[in-house]
């Protein structure tokens, strides 16, 4: 190879293009915080998840982006800078999720289930927005509102991992 574009430069040819690397699906390295999010209606607690915190505009777009699967008492907290009312997608999420809007005096307002796509890399995807404008979203495993009891109304709290 060194003959060859030793000759092309000599006789005035140029140097040949490297070839590119081959492309390659990646998922950029995400740092999410850790917390737990407990929740109560009136002082009983219904539940009480380890979730990931998506602080960070990185974050959120990266989401639960990839995974095969989350355990049962698991989740992931949104967390917004100001209240919003834009939509989540599934782009290349694999399990299907249930999301709690969440208000930012921290009441749950709506829960929608949310499936994965056709085609999860190309779509196409469904937008999946409240009706009202919130200030954190909660993603959990599809149904998880529905078997632990959770309804629009109830208290959220969340305790960051130091």
């Amino acid at each position: 190879m060194r003959w060859i574009v030793l000759l092309m430069f000599v006789l005035g040819l140029g140097v040949p293009p490297v070839p590119a690397a081959p492309a390659t699906p990646t998922t950029p390295a995400v740092k999410y915080d850790q917390g737990t999010l407990n929740i109560y209606q009136g002082t009983r607690r219904l539940a009480t998840l380890r979730v990931e915190i998506a602080r960070t505009y990185e974050a959120r777009m990266q989401g639960l982006m990839h995974r095969t699967a989350m355990p049962e008492d698991s989740g992931m907290l949104f967390i917004f800078e100001e209240d919003s009312t834009g939509g989540f997608w599934m782009k290349n999420t694999l399990i299907p999720l249930s999301i709690g809007f969440i208000s930012r005096d921290w009441r749950l307002l709506e829960i929608l289930d949310m499936k994965v796509a056709p085609d999860p890399e190309k779509g196409p995807f469904d937008i999946y927005a409240p009706s009202r404008p919130y200030r954190y979203a909660l993603e959990v495993n599809q149904g998880y509102f529905k078997r632990k009891g959770i309804e629009p109304g109830v208290r959220v709290e969340l305790i960051p991992v130091k």
